[in-house]
């Protein structure tokens, strides 16, 4: 089979963390990740099942791998030679089209009985993530026991699999996974008003579940293009801004004072940051009412970062990493009410993979939001 495979090499990721600095996405050129034939994943045990990709993305996290920019905090919960990818919907063997829930809890490692965690449903918060019956792994995607989306077959546990209804397109499906995402962050948003940062393919997505299930809630979001702050108010953006006068928006909704230096001494109550870079938590704390929260959603790189504020203003910093598996269904909905499908902006076969991780790398200043590989023509995985 044909899978794009990440491995341990020390020299190529220092080659590709040097790349990705000259120019996000470069990493793919000179990095560890390539094309290969390989053999398929063996089912670990009765419970699970073959997967065959249609469709999966390319997400911030699979960028900051290739071009080196993650976190070493990954490390012993990674195991290599891995396939990345954990945006999917694919076939199992006997015809269904499925999603796939891509984090390895308790139930896919063979422990019984769970953590408190996954009892209480909180696969995200699961205490084993490293251990078990499979390989290190966060997710599906980051495993070599069960390979990832970027690949023609992979394998999933049956706790794993939501069911796509007929009616849903592939393209609205492979969206489903980031939708999960961010309908679990907006569950924890509790303020009348909220600041979001950033509108690439996560804060656009969070800004349609903090419309669904808040209707009354007034947002006030960041983009940097003309089609993220059309797409940004049509998901529910009441006023979209450029990164660059999100202070002077905050301290007019909010009518808070400034100081000379510019700081303002009050602010938002709650922050979203979708974006995750030193900036933009920057940005988060400036802008953040004293007793208020930055909820973290986009996933941060390694940062250097005042936290003064954070002591000062005692701001609560909350992360929002991954769901819960009813966030899933949620998602199916919202994905379907807003043909979220058409935020995929583009395709690729695996073979044009350093073009497809470029595309995304640079999605926003080239109009786009997702992009995928594409699996399903059978000539093309003949191809291949």
């Amino acid at each position: 089979m044909k899978a794009l495979t990440f491995k341990r090499k020390p020299a190529k990721f220092a080659a590709a963390m040097v790349a990705g600095r000259i120019a996000p996405g470069a990493g793919a050129k000179v990095g560890p990740l390539s094309l290969r034939d390989v053999d398929p994943p063996e089912l670990p045990g009765p419970s699970w099942v073959r997967v065959r990709p249609r469709l999966s993305g390319i997400c911030g996290s699979d960028l900051a791998t290739i071009d080196g920019t993650s976190s070493r905090w990954f490390e012993p919960i990674v195991s290599f030679p891995f396939t990345p990818g954990h945006e999917i919907v694919g076939d199992l063997d006997d015809g269904r089209r499925v999603v796939v829930v891509p984090v390895l809890s308790c139930a896919t490692r063979g422990f019984s009985p769970v953590c408190p965690a996954c009892a209480d449903g909180r696969i995200n918060h699961c205490e084993r993530i490293g251990f078990g019956d499979l390989e290190p792994g966060l997710q599906c995607g980051f495993c070599e026991s069960t390979g990832g989306g970027w690949s023609t077959l992979m394998v999933a546990h049956e706790s794993q699999l939501v069911p796509v209804p007929d009616e849903l397109s592939d393209e609205a499906a492979v969206l489903v996974e980031p939708t999960a995402c961010a309908v679990h962050a907006a569950a924890e948003v509790e303020a009348d008003r909220v600041a979001l940062i950033g509108a690439g393919t996560l804060g656009l997505l969070t800004i349609a579940a903090l419309r669904a299930r808040r209707p009354d809630v007034e947002i006030l979001a960041t983009a940097k293009h003309p089609h993220q702050r059309t797409l940004a108010r049509e998901l529910g953006a009441d006023r979209v801004v450029a990164p660059g006068e999100l202070d002077r928006a905050v301290r007019a909704m909010s009518g808070t004072m400034r100081y000379d230096s510019g700081q303002l001494g009050g602010g938002i109550a709650a922050t979203v940051d979708c974006v995750g870079s030193a900036d933009s938590l920057a940005q988060a704390l400036r802008i953040t009412a004293p007793g208020g929260t930055i909820h973290a959603v986009g996933m941060p790189g390694v940062t250097t970062l005042d936290l003064t504020p954070l002591w000062q203003r005692e701001v609560a910093l909350r992360g929002a990493y991954a769901y819960e598996r009813p966030d899933f269904d949620t998602a199916l909905e919202l994905v379907a009410r807003h043909d979220l499908g058409r935020l995929v902006t583009a395709t690729y076969p695996l073979r044009q993979y350093e073009e497809a991780i470029a595309h995304a790398a640079h999605a926003g200043v080239r109009g786009a939001v997702k992009i995928a590989f594409d699996l399903r023509s059978e000539k093309e995985r003949e191809n291949l």
